[in-house]
This record gives structure tokens, C-alpha cells and sequence, in this order.
């Protein structure tokens, strides 16, 4: 979720860490009275987001400027489309210019991907979620940007869900104590509303995590075979999360499985900026 704060903060520790001491070139070599009005224009087509962000910029940098959106998030927009349009201060435009374009080609980007994991499952029922796989700082950005292209989050912290993976269960075992047991008494301290997700990489641990309480079964790396078997044999008892390794090119097959969610870390931590554009028109 974008709020207000972190615009603020994010965006305002971008433009501070631009131009700690001002846009030396634009004071230097335009008049202070100059003004302009510059497009975002799209290069190649994709999915927009990155709306709030890129108007954080330019308003954090000079409330005077006015930004224009023609397009919301979530937009397709193909090249060539002008997808806003900004007007004021020429000094104020050309300093806002680069950190506007980063966070609007980064989410863009995010979203464009996102969007065509989702029209690859499009049908199955499945869910593309992202991880926590972020930029550092950026998260809620990023994130954003999933939603932006039809995707859906994961927990945004650590410190919104129990998420016990085979590291967790290795430290839970060496107790010696056994593990479903072990995870019925650590979740009984846990207020009822906390949604519990556990991680396999075997069928054969599939009931036991079941018996300790799991909400979500993530099916890490699992062979296609072995996700159909799983999801028979969960039933209605869990939902069913895959997981590990997804691609454009076998995500429609596991989605078949019919597992309810597939994480992609790729959604935030590979995806390609999009190129979009800020043209001067001088006024």
C-alpha cells in the first residue's frame, strides 16, 4: 500500500540523494524565470504504474509544478502514447526528471511482467503472487507495481505471518522433538487470526505440517507430477502455494496442478525498467 509517508520519505530521499545541493546545471545554465512543459512518453508498450510516485516527485520538488496523468495504474499503453504530462518551472522539471523516470520505468516494469504471468494462467484459477525478494526501502513500491499488473502480495514483512521454511524446520527438529508436535505447541502462542504458512520440498512431509497447523502448504520446487499429487492430497484442508524456479514458460503447466497460488521472486528482482521517456516541450 502507497501511503502518503512513504511517498514522502522514499521519494524525498531519492531527490535528496540527486541533488543534495541542488541541480547545479539547471540553476547554472537556465533562466529562473524559464518554463516548459514535458510529456511521459512510452518507448515500447507495457503496463503503467508508478502514477503517485511520479507526481511525489515533482510536487516534493516544487509544489507549483502541475502533473497531468492520462493514464491510471494498471493502464496498457503502447509507444508513443503520452502517458503524462507535467507544466511549470523548466528548472524544477529537468530536476525532478530522473527520479520520476527511475521509479516510474522500475514499477512499469514490475507491473508488465507481472501482468504476463497473469495472462499466462489466465483461466486455471490460479493466483501470481509476488515475495519479499524487494529492493531494499522499496518494497511498497514494488509491490504496488505487482498489483498494478494484476498480481497479488505475499506478506509484506516479517512480521505479518508465520512463514516457517526447511531452515526454521531444521532448527525445530534438532530438539529432537516431533515436528508436528512441536508446531502445534509454537503456533498455540500465536493470536487466532495469524495465517500460517509451511514449507515442503517432500510429499512425504505434507501431513505432518498439516497436523501442526499450516493454513498454506508451499510446495517448493516440485515437479509437476508431485504438485497434482499434492493438491489431491491437501484437499480443502490447506491452501496450496507453488513455488521455486517459475518461468514464463512453465508457469501455465503448474498453475494446471491446480495449486491456488504461485510465488515469483522473479516479479520484483528481475524485472527489466521499461523505457519511458520525459520530452521538453518550451513554452
Amino acid at each position: 500500500m502507497l501511503t502518503s509517508a512513504a511517498l514522502t520519505r522514499v521519494v524525498g530521499a531519492a531527490l535528496e540523494e540527486d541533488a543534495p545541493w541542488g541541480d547545479l546545471t539547471s540553476t547554472t545554465l537556465l533562466p529562473s524565470d524559464a518554463t516548459a512543459t514535458a510529456d511521459l512518453a512510452a518507448r515500447e508498450p507495457g503496463v503503467f504504474s508508478g502514477g503517485e510516485v511520479f507526481e511525489a516527485a515533482f510536487a516534493l520538488t516544487d509544489p507549483s509544478l502541475t502533473v497531468d496523468m492520462h493514464v491510471g495504474d494498471g493502464d496498457e499503453f503502447a509507444p508513443g502514447d503520452v502517458l503524462a504530462s507535467v507544466s511549470g518551472s523548466a528548472r524544477s522539471i529537468l530536476t525532478a526528471e530522473r527520479v520520476a523516470l527511475n521509479f516510474t520505468q522500475r514499477m512499469s516494469g514490475i507491473a508488465t511482467l507481472t501482468a504476463q504471468y497473469v495472462r499466462a494462467v489466465d483461466g486455471t484459477g490460479a493466483r501470481i503472487a509476488d515475495t519479499r525478494k524487494t529492493t531494499p526501502g522499496l518494497r511498497a513500491f514494488e509491490r504496488h507495481a505487482v498489483v498494478s499488473g494484476g498480481g497479488s502480495n505475499h506478506r509484506f514483512s516479517l512480521s505479518d505471518a508465520v512463514m516457517a521454511k526447511d531452515n526454521h524446520l531444521a532448527v525445530l527438529q534438532s530438539s529432537g522433538a516431533d515436528l508436528a508436535s512441536a508446531l502445534r505447541d509454537a503456533l498455540s502462542r500465536l493470536p487466532h487470526t495469524t495465517h500460517v504458512v509451511i514449507e515442503v520440498d517432500r510429499l512425504d512431509q505434507i501431513e505432518t505440517v498439516l497436523a501442526g497447523g499450516a493454513h498454506t502448504v508451499l510446495l517448493d520446487n516440485f515437479s509437476l507430477d508431485d504438485l497434482r499429487t499434492a493438491v489431491a492430497l491437501i484437499g480443502d484442508r490447506a491452501t496450496t502455494e507453488a513455488s521455486g524456479g517459475v518461468t514464463l514458460d512453465t508457469v501455465r503447466a503448474i498453475a494446471e496442478t491446480g495449486v491456488d497460488v504461485i510465488s515469483i521472486g522473479a516479479l520484483t528482482h528481475s524485472a527489466r525498467a521499461l523505457d519511458l521517456g520525459l520530452d521538453v516541450r518550451i513554452d
